[in-house]
């Protein structure tokens, strides 16, 4: 049974889009930059803007994973390092095998080849419930949010721990309770911070599209995670809420948590990434800080072809006047 979506009386009513959206990542002040961050790319600086190129504090590190599908390589990735602490963005073209090498990762698909560790732990044959008690979480471009069961219901599911769901300790009740109070009360300042604690007795099925974001990015952090990875969490969100959705990736990071996210929204990645990785046709093309990455020939060739003076993420694409003429020369090409 399909449940209506209902409207967030705090969104307010905006044009969706991707000038809409664009705008309201634009609205992020860089002058507002933690100390986290400054730290962060103070550290990513002294780092050479190279394919597979070794950093500082790795947290993840992936060496020659492939995934193949009959005749055809959707991932061949020869070596990738991920800095603790920072926001890493995924970047590339539609079928360029980011999701792909995201559920090779987490343990949600299965390499042809390859090894990666986390933590310095190997982990290329873990599933995905044993990474996540690791501290290693994801979240997914269509969310996973149990519809039929309320707000608060699906962020006391995400807790660990709980001996209540063995089947001997659920019988004894002093087991459990008190373990599950301590997660109601967790639970509940996780949803305020994301200002979803009025929904904790509404059914998940009934939030609005960038509400279940929001639901599934607090249920991650109900496993106090050490890395959390994100699959495009602004796609599909309407612009009123893309800024808050931005700000709450910044403070994972400012929290000392390390981010990996796929995204699309080169605007959205120009102004809180610390480090983008580009991939395209399966491999890594380029990686850096997102200034050189966005002007890098062999992203803008990967995403634009023609337009090889064009900065990817560059916020005079903002205007509709700047689009149109784009848009007009492709069509004559």
């Amino acid at each position: 049974m399909s449940v209506e979506k209902t409207k967030n009386e705090n969104e307010p009513v905006e044009p969706i889009g991707a000038v809409a959206a664009a705008e309201a990542v634009a609205a992020t002040s860089d002058d507002d930059r933690s100390d986290a961050a400054k730290k962060v790319t103070e550290t990513l600086s002294r780092v050479d803007a190279k394919v597979g190129v070794a950093k500082p504090d790795t947290i993840l590190r992936a060496t020659g994973v492939q995934r193949r599908f009959g005749g055809m390589t959707a991932v061949d990735v020869d070596h990738l390092e991920v800095q603790r602490g920072a926001i890493t963005a995924l970047i590339g073209p539609n079928g360029a095998g980011k999701t792909t090498f995201f559920n090779l990762l987490t343990g949600f698909d299965q390499a042809n080849q390859g090894k990666w560790e986390f933590e310095g732990r190997q982990i290329s044959r873990t599933s995905a419930a044993k990474l996540a008690r690791t501290g290693m979480v994801r979240t997914f471009q269509l969310t996973k949010a149990l519809s039929r069961l309320t707000v608060l219901q699906n962020m006391l599911l995400a807790a660990p721990g709980n001996p209540g769901e063995n089947l001997f300790g659920s019988l004894f009740r002093p087991l459990w309770s008190g373990v599950e109070k301590r997660n109601t009360i967790k639970a509940m300042e996780i949803l305020e911070r994301f200002n979803l604690a009025a929904k904790k007795d509404d059914f998940a099925g009934s939030l609005s599209g960038g509400q279940r974001k929001l639901l599934e990015m607090a249920r991650a952090l109900m496993t106090d995670p050490t890395m959390i990875m994100l699959d495009e969490p602004m796609a599909g969100v309407n612009p009123a809420l893309v800024q808050s959705l931005l700000g709450h990736v910044q403070a994972l990071r400012d929290e000392g948590m390390t981010v990996l996210f796929v995204e699309h929204d080169m605007h959205a990645v120009r102004h809180i990434s610390d480090w983008v990785v580009v991939m395209a046709e399966g491999r890594i093309v380029a990686e850096g800080p997102p200034e050189s990455v966005m002007q890098d020939q062999a992203v803008v060739d990967a995403y634009l072809g023609a337009h090889h003076d064009t900065d990817l993420g560059d916020d005079a694409l903002l205007d509709p006047a700047v689009l149109a003429r784009l848009e007009a020369e492709e069509e004559k090409r």
